[in-house]
């Protein structure tokens, strides 16, 4: 295993899988999941927006917008309107000081008109992430519980950070 910069394989997404301290634990279906470049993350929860969210600027703090869940029918299957959603992945990142992660949208969801959209998974975050899912088909989307959202993509910085992700998203839906 490299870690001097680049993106582990599947080799080494397996390999730090089995550490002590796993790259990514609660995992579904390890075959089915581990990839050539990366790792697909599959969905527990999903949420609708119930109230505004705020971004702050000095003193005032960025407020999060409230969520209710929303319940699968007993298919184990939601239908989605348009618009958009957060979703509860069931994994466990846990990012050591020597690695970052990045994650994109399954192409299967693309060509059904939803994307979700993502952020920069910190060296030293450690959680289960939430993204939010924007479903463009006025259609509508069908989707399953456990079903595989997107595939994260882990890349070895040049050298460990000296301090960890320490933001307020540390050990979230844990």
């Amino acid at each position: 295993m490299s870690t001097s910069g680049g993106t582990l394989s599947r080799e080494d997404i397996l390999e730090l899988i089995k550490a002590p301290e796993p790259l990514v634990d609660g995992y579904l279906d390890l075959d089915a999941q581990l990839q050539p470049n990366g790792f697909d993350l599959t969905l527990r929860e999903v949420l609708r927006f119930t109230s505004p969210g705020q971004s702050g600027h000095g003193v005032e703090p960025s407020v999060l917008p409230g969520y209710e869940g929303i319940p699968f029918h007993a298919d184990g299957y939601l239908h989605l309107s348009d618009g958009a959603y957060v979703v509860t992945f069931n994994e466990i990142v846990g990012l050591p000081r020597h690695i970052m992660a990045l994650a994109r949208p399954r192409s299967s969801l693309l060509r059904s008109g939803v994307a979700i959209h993502t952020a920069v998974w910190d060296a030293g975050y450690r959680g289960r992430s939430q993204a939010l899912m924007t479903v463009y088909n006025p259609s509508g989307y069908r989707v399953a519980k456990g079903a595989r959202l997107l595939q994260m993509g882990f890349m070895y910085l040049a050298r460990p950070v000296e301090q960890g992700y320490v933001g307020r998203f540390q050990g979230e839906n844990l």
